[in-house]
């Protein structure tokens, strides 16, 4: 009911833009980038999204020579905050709900679709981003794999990427889609495959990379010297997958919808590219399950190695006790305070003991030794 209230409020004092005035459509500070862009050629634009709206969709009714839309408007965010974000809701005509998504972040990957009865609407998808973090740029919490996520918002005309988290810039993926202009002048969806498959590419490079780690770390625990396996490590990376596995999982589903089902803007002929997309987030899928399963074996193994040498060394010091319980034993008797005793005042008495005491042990230690227990 809260959050129900929550979001009339917004509704209702949502700040409402005019875009016959270029001004009143300002640009944040969150905002990395607007860029128009017709027929797969970046347009010169002054960073005004209204303006480059009003040229874009001033010639939605013409098409390029492939029967896409013209053009489209493409804008970056980092990190918006509810007020800046508003100014793109209203512009853009994108759902409350979607917008408190993008906003307040920490949502699992999705798609959606915001439609209208004219057949419009808006597709919005949610991604998990994945860095590695190698061990000498860990921080205390010890991370091997940094999260982030990423927001995209795609209409016919318009593409709105928002990004959470310290990594998962889309600026170089911006430089190679205008290095392709044919595929960007597929549309907005062709915007969106791009960022879907360089975000399941990061998942690539990050699962290769937790490979090395579970290789070193089962190489070290069935090396000579098991005992000096950090067991945290083990754990950590079980931890850092399963991070790992909440961003790959869910996605596959989506992926699967938006390469198969008529979900608008999405044509069918983006909807190959995506096939690709959801072929390599199943083999990801069973990569990240078979890591798991090897962890939780290289963890048993490790467990079960501690207590092989747990028991070793019980076996080793049974074994010393065993021999210094002789010697023990004969100084016992003869130190008890009796008059009458064996050899007590004879002249070899005391070599002979020493003697007994010395053969005894050597003994004791060579049947230790041919038993495997020193």
């Amino acid at each position: 009911m809260i959050h129900k209230l929550r979001r009339a409020m917004r509704r209702a004092y949502r700040p409402t833009v005019d875009l016959s005035h270029p001004a009143r459509s300002p640009l944040g500070s969150s905002v990395v980038n607007c860029v128009v862009y017709e027929d797969g050629v970046r347009i010169p634009c002054d960073n005004d999204a209204g303006r480059a709206l009003r040229r874009v969709r001033s010639g939605s009714g013409r098409s390029s020579r492939n029967g896409n839309s013209r053009g489209f408007v493409w804008i970056g965010l980092h990190e918006p905050t509810e007020i800046e974000f508003a100014v793109f809701a209203e512009l853009f005509g994108l759902h409350p709900l979607a917008v408190e998504d993008a906003v307040q972040a920490h949502q699992r990957p999705k798609v959606q679709r915001y439609g209208r009865e004219d057949g419009g609407g808006t597709l919005f998808t949610v991604l998990k981003t994945c860095r590695y973090v190698s061990r000498e740029q860990q921080d205390a919490a010890g991370e091997v794999v940094d999260t982030g996520e990423l927001m995209v918002f795609t209409g016919t005309d318009f593409v709105i990427t928002v990004r959470h988290g310290r990594h998962g810039s889309l600026g170089p993926l911006r430089e190679a889609l205008e290095d392709r202009p044919e595929q960007l002048a597929k549309g907005p969806a062709a915007v969106l495959h791009a960022i879907a498959d360089q975000v399941v590419d990061d998942y690539l490079a990050v699962t290769d990379a937790v490979q090395h780690d579970v290789d070193a770390v089962e190489t070290a625990v069935f090396s000579t010297d098991a005992r000096r396996v950090d067991a945290g490590r083990i754990y950590l990376l079980k931890r850092e997958l399963l991070e790992l596995k909440r961003a790959v999982g869910p996605l596959e589903r989506p992926m699967q919808a938006l390469a198969t089902a008529p979900l608008p803007p999405v044509g069918p002929a983006i909807q190959p590219y995506f096939r690709d997309v959801v072929d390599h987030l199943a083999r990801l899928n069973e990569q990240i399950g078979g890591y798991d399963a090897l962890l939780d074996s290289i963890l048993q193994a490790h467990l079960a190695q501690v207590t092989v040498a747990q028991n070793e060394d019980m076996r080793k010091i049974t074994a010393w006790a065993a021999i210094v319980a002789v010697p023990t034993m004969v100084c016992g008797v003869y130190g008890m305070n009796f008059d009458h005793m064996p050899e007590l005042r004879w002249t070899y008495g005391y070599p002979l003991v020493i003697g007994v005491m010395v053969t005894a042990c050597v003994l004791i230690h060579r049947s230790f030794r041919r038993n495997g227990w020193l």
